[in-house]
């Protein structure tokens, strides 16, 4: 089993940034994908960004130039800067481990709004 732990969100003003984290503990592998997915109201869950085990990125059209995903191998936690956020990418953001099995996290809320 893994824990997925997401924190950091909150209300921001249109332009600002925030930074997401997500801790993980657990039965972890040493092969594994992390990443984070949204879901805004009314909206379907969509795929933000991962990051490989060997530490490659990938990113959704709708934030690549503005957010960035990383991770601390050390401490087990995936980041998620965002800069630059607009109303729409209010949401609930969720982290994701894919290892044996995919776990999700219980989701943070992020609202973009003046």
């Amino acid at each position: 089993q893994v824990q997925l732990v997401e924190s950091g969100g909150g209300l921001v003003q249109p332009g600002g940034s925030l930074r997401l984290s997500c801790a993980a503990s657990g039965s972890i592998l040493s092969i594994f994908v992390r990443g984070w997915y949204r879901q805004a109201p009314g909206k379907q869950r969509e795929w933000v960004a991962t990051i490989t085990n060997g530490g490659s990125t990938n990113y959704a059209d709708s934030v690549k130039g503005r957010f960035t995903i990383s991770r601390d191998s050390a401490k087990n936690t995936v980041y998620l800067e965002m800069n630059n956020l607009e109303p729409e990418d209010t949401a609930v953001y969720y982290c994701t481990h894919h290892g044996r099995q995919t776990y999700w996290g219980q989701g943070t809320q992020v609202t973009v709004s003046s």
